[in-house]
C-alpha cells in the first residue's frame, strides 16, 4: 500500500509537465503517503499497543524537570479547572494550525522564491518521512496516553490532554468527527513532526528573509510550549524532534548528487511520455 502511495508523486511528475501547479500537487501526494505510513501502525490496534514505548520518555523528562514533568508543572501552574483562559485558547489554536503551517511555510517559498523550492520541499517532507518510519520502529506513547495507562511501577501521571477537552468545549457535537479525521495515530510520539516540521519551516523561511524567519521562529517556539503543556508532547519528544531538522538540513545537501540522479531519471521519464505531442 505504502509503495503505491508513495509512487504516487513519481508517477504524477512523469504524466505531467513541470509547473508551479504540479509542484503543489506533488507535494499533496507526498503528503498524502505520509499519512498512509503514518496512520498504518494503528490498523492493528492491540500489536501497536505491545510494542509501544512508555516510561523511558517520563524518565528523561523528569530529570529534565528537576523530577517531576514539565508538562504537569506548566498545566498545575497556568490551568484552571471548569475555565478555559484566552492563552488555553491561543495554544490551542497554535496546536491545531500547524496542520497548514508546514505546507503554507512551501507555499511562500514558491511564491518568493521559487528557484529554492524543490530543496526546501525535499527538506520538509524528508523530515515528515523519516519520522514516519520511526513511529514503525519505535511507537512511542505521549503523556496524555500514560497518563490513561493502569498503574504499574510508575507513578500515575496527573496529565490532562487539555486539546481535546477544549476541543470538546469549542466544537461542542462537531468536535467527534471532526477529531476523528485527525487522529490516526496516537501513538506517533517520538520525534515530536509538529515540533520538528515547524523547525525545518522556520529555517527555510529564515533564508527567504528575516523577517519570514522570525514569524517562523516565534511560531516554533509557541508550538513548542503549547504541545508540552496541553499534554500533546514530552519535552523529550521535542528535543528529538529539533534534533530530526537539524540532521536533515545539515545531512540532506548531502543527499543532492543522488537526488538529483533519480529527478534526471523521472525528467527522462517525463520526457519520453510526452515526446511527439
Amino acid at each position: 500500500m505504502q509503495t503505491v502511495a508513495f509512487a504516487a508523486p513519481v508517477g504524477l511528475c512523469v504524466a505531467v509537465r513541470r509547473s508551479r501547479t504540479r509542484d503543489v500537487a506533488t507535494c499533496a501526494l507526498q503528503m498524502w503517503a505520509y499519512v498512509a505510513a503514518y496512520e498504518s501502525p494503528h490498523d492493528d490496534v492491540s500489536a501497536q499497543e505491545r510494542r509501544v514505548h512508555v516510561d523511558y520518555p517520563i524518565v528523561i523528562d523528569r530529570v529534565l524537570g528537576l523530577g517531576e514533568l514539565p508538562t504537569v508543572r506548566l498545566q498545575r501552574t497556568l490551568a484552571r479547572a471548569n475555565r478555559w483562559t484566552t492563552l488555553d485558547g491561543v495554544l490551542v489554536w497554535t496546536h491545531w494550525s500547524w496542520f497548514l503551517v508546514p505546507h503554507a511555510a512551501l507555499a511562500y517559498i514558491l511564491w518568493r522564491r521559487p528557484e529554492t523550492f524543490p530543496a526546501a520541499a525535499a527538506m520538509t517532507y524528508a523530515v515528515f518521512d523519516i519520522g514516519a518510519s520511526v513511529y514503525w520502529v519505535a511507537p512511542t506513547a505521549p503523556p496524555w496516553y500514560a497518563a490513561g495507562q493502569p498503574v504499574t511501577e510508575r507513578d500515575e501521571l496527573a496529565v490532562r490532554r487539555m486539546m481535546v477537552e477544549y476541543g470538546e468545549f469549542f466544537w461542542r457535537d462537531g468536535w467527534g468527527p471532526l477529531y476523528s479525521v485527525f487522529g490516526g495515530n496516537p501513538l506517533a510520539a517520538m520525534p515530536s513532526l509538529h515540533f520538528a516540521t515547524s523547525v525545518m519551516a522556520a529555517a527555510l523561511l529564515r533564508r527567504v528573509g528575516p523577517v519570514a524567519g522570525a514569524i517562523g521562529a516565534g511560531y516554533a517556539t509557541t508550538l513548542g510550549f503549547a504541545l508540552v503543556y496541553l499534554g500533546e508532547h514530552y519535552v523529550t519528544d521535542l528535543l528529538a524532534g529539533a534534533a530530526l531538522s537539524a540532521a536533515v538540513w545539515r545531512w540532506g545537501p548531502r543527499a543532492a548528487p543522488t537526488l538529483g540522479r533519480a529527478a534526471a531519471a523521472v525528467a527522462g521519464l517525463e520526457a519520453l511520455a510526452h515526446e511527439g505531442r
